[in-house]
């Protein structure tokens, strides 16, 4: 599975560390990096929190 996101929409909420903190940083200002674009099965469930639970939409889970 591939991570997406899109780093201009997001509103620095940090809630996608707190689902997914190996896959997700965030810079100085807040705003979300992605530590890997590539993610494993176990990390499946984290990262489909995290979009859940971003409010600006900004983070997309694809088949890679």
């Amino acid at each position: 599975m591939k991570v997406e996101l899109e780093a201009d929409k997001c509103v620095a909420s940090g809630q996608c560390v707190v689902a997914a903190m190996d896959v997700f940083d965030q810079d100085d200002d807040g705003i979300a990096i992605l530590l890997t674009e590539q993610i494993g099965d176990d990390q499946v469930d984290d990262v489909k929190e995290a979009v859940a639970v971003c409010p600006a939409a900004a983070i997309r889970l694809v088949r890679a």
